[in-house]
């Protein structure tokens, strides 16, 4: 939930939401495994918006570096989003680097999203 409250009340909402629904009722490690997977966050706690931003990185760009404004472009997303929301989990995980010259995609990046790591 990267660390913020409203977004792990989402989360845990919607994991409740689905455990009603599942017949459950209780939350155990299974029920929010599958409702997570529902939600398209994977077991990294990467988001559909998270793995896109990388993958635009890494397809369209070689990795980086990136532009801010160019990426945001990309995504078609909002350049403060990327910035507030997206980037600073990718940068905490080590998913993604800033360096002087735009955003880089790390190696974990490319290991976690299935790519083969770049010889530099």
């Amino acid at each position: 939930s990267r660390g913020t409250p409203r977004i792990a009340n989402r989360h845990l909402r919607r994991v409740r939401d689905y455990a009603l629904q599942d017949g459950a009722g209780t939350i155990t490690r299974e029920v929010a495994d599958r409702a997570l997977s529902c939600m398209n966050v994977d077991e990294a706690g990467l988001d559909q918006m998270d793995r896109r931003i990388l993958s635009v990185i890494i397809n369209n760009y070689e990795g980086g570096p990136v532009g801010l404004k160019t990426l945001a472009v990309a995504c078609s997303e909002d350049v403060r989003a990327i910035e507030d929301v997206y980037e600073p989990y990718l940068l905490k995980n080590g998913f993604l680097n800033r360096t002087p010259r735009g955003r880089m995609a790390s190696a974990l990046a490319y290991e976690h999203l299935g790519f083969p790591v770049p010889e530099i």
